[in-house]
């Protein structure tokens, strides 16, 4: 048996040494190479004019459904998952997913784009700063200044007026929500992950927007008439250069909705009211081994069968996440098989313990 200290790269030794080039390959939902490169499964590079298909995927699907996935297809959500999805997007309803952590929220939004060929997902990271209009778009006020003194300078002042109406569009670029509600005959599929993290008022400010599908850009409504055919040509979140029609961005096909929560916060009923709510249980043993099996493959998932039977045992006095559960088979079969057990229990430590 290897000795438990063979798998260390870095032993504190304080002498330098090329023990780095030993390092093997990340697991499979840390790996961030080639991201964005059409080659690596990146974005494929489309025009995206007005949204008329969706971008391709990024390499944030690889990372949230497995590498491993096409062996992991025997496996099938619950009756009720299934019908609260296809409810949210037969009544083109927001679909608001409640569950502990690692119990697969942030999954499911890549799982439905994946199946249905929706595109790369538009993923909003709430965070207790988050405004509505970080979701819509930005306007980069500051650069459009710089630039017009800029121009004013070195052209003189008069030289520059009309051109600096019509190139507003180049400071604004819309974000993962905006975006989604460009108008497109398909929808995309957007997650607004953690809204629980939000201030006070962010649940509310939502509401208009799910419920009428539309926005407007005050910097470009004040200006349409000046604007060459009432248009202007922005960034949207894919990075692709699209137009808005009268300053205001129209869905056409209503974007999938996907608004995650730990359950750390009750939301108001307005917004109940609007969505569809799913709650996701802790998964039980046969669904953590089809999750190893997707990320780490089928052996991995056979070797690490004690493991998840014990972290089942666990979850029902503690609180843990299942990206736990994944870190200490990878890293337990993979790096350290001396010690397992002990490695184990120290990256499956709970996350409601007393700090």
């Amino acid at each position: 048996m290897s000795e438990p200290s063979e798998w260390l790269i870095y032993r504190g030794a304080g002498e330098p040494h090329e023990g780095i080039d030993r390092l093997p390959p990340p697991p499979p939902w840390r790996d961030f190479a080639g991201r964005g490169d059409p080659a690596a499964g990146g974005r494929d590079g489309s025009d995206g004019e007005n949204g008329d298909g969706p971008a391709g995927s990024d390499g944030s699907a690889d990372r949230r459904l497995g590498g491993h996935r096409h062996i992991a297809e025997l496996h099938r959500p619950g009756a009720e998952e299934l019908e609260m999805i296809n409810a949210a997007l037969y009544l083109r309803r927001p679909l608001l997913v409640t569950g502990s952590p690692g119990a697969g929220k942030s999954t499911l939004a890549h799982s439905v784009a994946h199946e249905l060929g929706l595109g790369r997902v538009l993923r909003w990271p709430i965070v207790s700063r988050s405004t509505l209009q970080d979701g819509l778009y930005r306007y980069d006020a500051i650069a459009r200044l710089q630039d017009v003194q800029i121009a004013a300078h070195g052209a003189g002042a008069g030289a520059f007026g009309a051109g600096a109406v019509e190139d507003v569009g180049s400071y604004i670029r819309l974000g993962p929500l905006g975006t989604a509600l460009m108008p497109s005959d398909r929808p995309r599929v957007v997650l607004i992950d953690e809204l629980d993290k939000s201030d006070i008022d962010l649940p509310n400010d939502l509401l208009n927007v799910l419920e009428e599908g539309e926005f407007g850009i005050p910097e470009l409504e004040r200006i349409v008439d000046r604007l060459p055919d009432g248009e202007a040509e922005v960034l949207d979140d894919d990075g692709n250069k699209v137009r808005v029609k009268g300053g205001r961005v129209q869905c056409r096909a209503f974007p999938f909705v996907v608004l995650t929560s730990n359950g750390e916060r009750d939301f108001p009923a307005p917004l109940m009211r609007r969505c569809v709510h799913l709650e996701l249980g802790r998964p039980d043993h046969q669904r953590l081994a089809t999750f190893v099996r997707a990320h780490l493959g089928d052996e991995a998932a056979r070797a690490g069968d004690d493991l998840i039977a014990h972290f089942l045992e666990r979850s029902r006095s503690e609180l843990l996440a299942t990206d736990q559960l994944l870190n200490a088979i990878y890293l337990t079969g993979a790096a350290a098989p001396a010690g397992r057990d002990r490695l184990a229990d120290l990256l499956i430590q709970r996350l409601d313990r007393p700090r």
